[in-house]
């Protein structure tokens, strides 16, 4: 992580939703979902939220040796959004305790608010992480 990774870092990132980021798309396999409206997935939604985080603090890391996973998301999903709609997603990097970075964050789809809550993420050495999850896999394989 480099030092310019502090709180109080903000970021706007803009997403056009395509109709394949709607709920009958989420699970192709799910009959309940394809009977669904077609509006911006909650679970879509989930990602975008984490990707604009991510895309907030990349420049401040050294990228690809240190990536960032998510641990936890708390946010609202209060509004539809149908295809062709821009969601607008702004974060702020609230706190940073070690590699914990805790971020606020808010979307609008610019007629309704349809989120807000917190997301944190922990920086992680990619390479550790890689042979760390290549041992679980092979663990599962013998089991």
């Amino acid at each position: 992580m480099k030092d310019t990774l502090q709180p109080g870092l903000t970021y706007e990132f803009k997403f056009r939703v395509p109709e394949n980021k709607t709920v009958p798309y989420l699970y192709p396999e799910s009959p309940e979902f394809q009977l669904m409206p077609k509006v911006l997935a909650t679970g879509y939604m989930v990602g975008l939220l984490e990707w604009a985080c991510l895309k907030a603090i990349l420049p401040h890391l050294d990228w690809p040796k240190e990536q960032t996973v998510g641990t936890v998301v708390n946010f609202t999903h209060s509004a539809a959004t149908p295809p062709g709609m821009t969601v607008t997603v702004r974060v702020k990097l609230e706190k940073v305790e070690g590699r914990k970075l805790s971020f606020s964050v808010v979307a609008d789809d610019g007629i309704d608010k349809i989120s807000e809550g917190t997301h944190e993420r922990f920086v992680i050495d990619a390479a550790k992480f890689n042979s760390k999850l290549a041992e679980k896999i092979a663990r599962a394989a013998g089991a």
